[in-house]
């Protein structure tokens, strides 16, 4: 299990503003998550960000998040109109860097708050659906990166709420065909560097948590006296496993079975429903 801050999206700010500055910040939350599974959350950490560069740059580790001290020097360097970072509690898989999140592939990115039930029992016909010119990519054991190459299987550069559709119906046929309750778990955040998806979603209905900032005009009428929303543009968003800052207000809560869209200013929030894959996946036994 995880928390994680899936996305500043705005005018470029160095990284340490969003991890270390705020009240309860990501660093913070690594140790004393309020709203998270595991209060602490130290298997690792991850960073993702956009700049002039063609694909993302990534920069994980398996040290705890507070106790890093590569990523407090990198984040006060690194200046990103968009980023990922993601704090793990490893469950089922190793402590290791392959595991990490964010996971990327050419221009995408992509980390998970949450599990696939009973890994073990469903993964090798989850393996077998990726598509064969992808597989070779998959280095770790996590469930997260197995989801994000069957996202990919199923389009996700194309269509990404349909492509996640896909892939978490996929693990809830699997799963529910080899007597898992409950095959899925968790909320999801994508991006191409140019918009941000994510989904809230879980088989039993009882989703992790998932804020987003109010527009940011609001916010200044709200909090004239904090000078980042001064910093920022209009436009910009933060996306969260849990609020951050002493912000009453300042919040919306993603609902249930939904998922949003963000892209300069243009956000959007529809219904979440999990779809059957778009061909059947079958596996000699």
């Amino acid at each position: 299990m995880c928390r994680w801050l899936a996305a500043y999206t705005g005018s470029p700010i160095l990284l340490q503003r969003a991890l270390y500055a705020p009240a309860h910040s990501l660093i913070d939350q690594s140790l004393h998550s309020e709203l998270g599974a595991e209060a602490t959350n130290g298997d690792g950490f991850g960073i993702g960000w956009y700049d002039d560069q063609p694909t993302p740059g990534v920069f994980r580790s398996i040290e705890p998040a507070w106790n890093d001290h590569n990523l407090r020097e990198l984040s006060a360097h690194i200046r990103s109109p968009l980023f990922f970072a993601h704090i793990r509690a490893a469950i089922g898989s190793a402590v290791q860097q392959t595991n990490c999140h964010p996971f990327r592939h050419g221009k995408w990115l992509f980390m998970h708050n949450g599990y696939v039930a009973e890994l073990a029992t469903v993964k090798r016909e989850l393996a077998l659906a990726v598509d064969e010119s992808l597989y070779p990519e998959i280095a770790g054991q996590a469930d997260t990166e197995l989801l994000f190459y069957l996202a990919l299987t199923f389009g996700l550069e194309d269509d990404p709420p349909d492509a996640v559709a896909r892939a978490i119906g996929l693990v809830e046929t699997v799963g529910q065909r080899k007597g898992v309750k409950y095959p899925f778990q968790g909320t999801i955040a994508t991006t191409d560097g140019e918009r941000i998806w994510v989904f809230r979603y879980s088989t039993q209905g009882e989703s992790r948590s998932l804020f987003f900032t109010k527009h940011v005009p609001t916010l200044r009428s709200l909090y004239p006296e904090r000078e980042i929303f001064d910093e920022v543009s209009d436009d910009a968003r933060v996306i969260v496993s849990e609020p951050m800052g002493d912000l009453p207000g300042a919040w919306n809560e993603v609902p249930e079975s939904c998922y949003g869209v963000v892209s300069q200013g243009d956000d959007q929030l529809r219904p979440f429903k999990v779809k059957p894959p778009a061909k059947a996946v079958t596996v000699d036994t």
